[in-house]
């Protein structure tokens, strides 16, 4: 018991470290610094588009590889040494962000891209782990703790950085440009040394050794194949996934484009790293009082909370004009972002047959990259040839209310019934002898 909980504080401790990167580089600091310092020679709402190009390519290289990596995962055991090898190259790229300078828009795209490809690619095979680690009893409360220490880890390095970079001279720094660029060195080191408790503690699982007469990447694409197939078995897990599709990819576009969003409507940089700072520090109560409510009215009932409250948020974000207005909906944004996204991920991993976690959660991460392909690209294709960003924001509602109308048929026992059944049915299949 003493070693689970060391594992289960040690998979939470990576969220902890990752979290670095949702923050300061994908949502807080680098929307603004590419905006302004790194796309600087291009009109506002050209920039906003690119940076949602960018968002939209990086994510599309993760959805397809995430279902190949978690196939090949389930069957090399290697789980661990794939979060290593894509951590490792997300931590590198955001090192290197601090060589990005004035103009360097290009540089800044790309060094982005392969840090979202480290940074997702290895969160496919850490959330692979959570079956593993917690029982369908625990996993709410560990799934619930993982976004908390996000939310705790991301926010204190933002603060860190956020003080860093309104006043550089506390740290012998020159301007707000040169601290910014630090700022990227701190995000890589902090994901590297939060890193080491998971990868140092945690076990695979032991697999019987299985004869291999193809390269691994031939094996991936086939079991995808296999799988495609075979998740047409589990119908709630299914339906699940297209509403969760739907309804991620608004949540995920917000919460990458609503810095440079509010940098094009004229809200001060200051402004919006303060906002997004505080979205952190309100989310860490939130994800916890989400994982205790769904324990009181069912996982479902408090997810559909949290969509409808961000079905306001879209709303609002239309007619927002003010600094005040980016803080309140940040503050909102706060109350229900780790609900959402913690519950997707317990309630999908209840669902998730024996033996299949790592092939099954690459589909839960293609499920969410693919669709997060659409709305980065709707937003900024909207933005470029209107002029203006309102519009893309306003679109996004569309996202959340399909989702909403297929999470409704969406029964989860009855999806946790099937997988133990099909668990069984294999498990016997298996033993039974020739």
């Amino acid at each position: 018991m003493v070693y689970k909980k060391k594992i289960q504080r040690s998979w939470m401790l990576y969220d902890f470290g990752n979290s670095a990167f949702a923050t300061t580089i994908m949502a807080a600091v680098l929307p603004v610094y590419y905006s302004s310092v790194a796309a600087s020679g291009l009109e506002d709402g050209l920039a906003t588009s690119y940076w949602g190009y960018s968002q939209s390519i990086s994510v599309l290289v993760v959805a397809v590889l995430a279902p190949i990596l978690g196939a090949i995962s389930d069957f090399s055991a290697a789980k661990k040494k794939f979060l290593q090898f894509f951590a490792f190259m997300g931590i590198i790229a955001s090192i290197l962000l601090f060589f990005v300078g004035e103009g360097d828009y290009i540089l800044a795209s790309v060094l982005f891209i392969v840090g979202s490809i480290g940074f997702s690619g290895a969160n496919v095979f850490y959330d692979g782990f959570l079956p593993e680690i917690a029982s369908k009893d625990e996993i709410d409360r560990v799934s619930s703790g993982g976004f908390a220490y996000g939310y705790i880890g991301g926010g204190i390095l933002l603060a860190i950085n956020v003080l860093m970079i309104l006043n550089p001279g506390w740290f012998g720094l020159p301007d707000t440009e040169m601290s910014t660029r630090v700022a990227f060195i701190t995000v890589g080191i902090w994901w590297l040394v939060f890193s080491i408790p998971l990868i140092k503690n945690i076990r695979e699982e032991k697999k019987v050794d299985v004869k291999r007469d193809q390269s691994y990447i031939a094996i991936g694409f086939s079991r995808v194949g296999n799988t495609f197939k075979e998740i047409k078995q589990y119908k709630q897990l299914l339906i699940f996934l297209l509403a969760f599709w739907l309804y991620n990819d608004g949540i995920s576009t917000i919460i990458r484009m609503a810095t440079v969003y509010g940098s094009e409507i004229g809200i001060a940089q200051n402004d919006l790293i303060i906002a997004l700072l505080i979205t952190q520090f309100v989310g860490i109560p939130f994800t916890f009082f989400f994982g205790w409510l769904a324990s009181k009215i069912t996982a479902k009932k408090a997810l559909n909370i949290t969509l409808f409250v961000y079905l306001g948020i879209v709303i609002i974000g239309y007619f927002m004009t003010s600094a005040l207005h980016f803080y309140i909906l940040a503050i909102v944004v706060g109350m229900v972002q780790g609900g959402a996204q913690s519950l997707s991920r317990s309630i999908f991993g209840r669902m998730v047959p024996a033996n299949k976690h790592a092939e099954f959660f690459g589909f839960y991460g293609i499920s969410s990259k693919f669709a997060a392909v659409i709305g980065p690209f709707m937003f900024a294709f909207v933005g470029q040839i209107t002029g203006s960003s309102r519009l893309g924001i306003v679109s996004l509602i569309v996202f959340f209310i399909a989702g909403l109308i297929i999470l409704r048929s969406v029964d989860i026992e009855k999806g946790i019934q099937d997988a133990e059944r099909m668990t069984n049915l294999k498990g016997k299949v298996e033993v039974k002898p020739k």
